[in-house]
C-alpha cells in the first residue's frame, strides 16, 4: 500500500495561497514556508496528513489528501 502524501507547492496553490506554481516555488526557496514548525526549503516537500504548514502568519493542517 503506498503512502498518500500531497507536494508543498500543491498544497499551496490547492489552497489558494498562491497562484502559481511559479510562485509557490519562489516564497519556499526564499524561505516564507514553515512545515510543523521548521523552514522548509523544497517545494517538493511530502505532506502527510497532520503536518502543519505556515505561510502569511497562518497555520493551515493538512486533513485529507486529495485523489489523483
Amino acid at each position: 500500500m503506498q503512502d498518500s502524501f500531497i507536494k508543498l507547492s500543491q498544497f499551496l496553490k490547492l489552497n489558494d495561497l498562491v497562484q502559481s506554481g511559479g510562485e509557490a516555488k519562489h516564497l519556499i526557496q526564499d524561505g516564507h514556508v514553515c512545515v510543523n514548525d521548521e523552514v522548509e526549503l523544497r517545494r517538493g516537500r511530502k505532506l502527510h496528513v497532520g503536518d502543519r504548514v505556515t505561510f502569511a502568519g497562518q497555520t493551515y493542517d493538512v486533513k485529507a489528501i486529495p485523489s489523483p
